[in-house]
């Protein structure tokens, strides 16, 4: 159930985007559609269809974001930082001794006599 609900949520961002670069830009920016269709739908009716459906398929993008949300959350345990471990992880594993500092010498070493000729 929830592959196809995120294959729907997939194609509809999908579509959320092309739907939304189609609108005419304000600033004259992005906007791929709108002054070329002239012959098909006025300019109004062009963005008063293409408003309604941005807002349908928005709307429709958040419902499936709410429902994975939803099903992301089914089946999991809630817990409590404060009671203890979390129930999932394993138990930590206790840390290897620091190795031990080298030995100091003892003393140092005594001069050598010089060399006889």
């Amino acid at each position: 159930m929830t592959a196809v609900i995120l294959v729907i949520h997939i194609f509809l961002a999908i579509s959320l985007v092309a739907v939304i670069l189609l609108q005419k830009s304000e600033g004259g920016a992005l906007g791929i559609g709108g002054g070329g269709m002239s012959g098909f739908m006025t300019g109004r009716s062009t963005a008063n269809l293409l408003t309604r459906t941005t807002a349908g398929i928005a709307i429709a993008f958040f419902l499936t974001s709410i429902v994975l949300a939803i099903f992301a959350d089914h089946g999991r345990v809630a817990h409590s930082v404060v009671d203890g471990p979390i129930p999932n992880l394993p138990a930590p594993t206790a840390l290897a001794p620091a190795p031990a500092a080298p030995a100091k010498p003892s003393a140092p070493p005594a001069p050598s006599a010089p060399l006889a000729k």
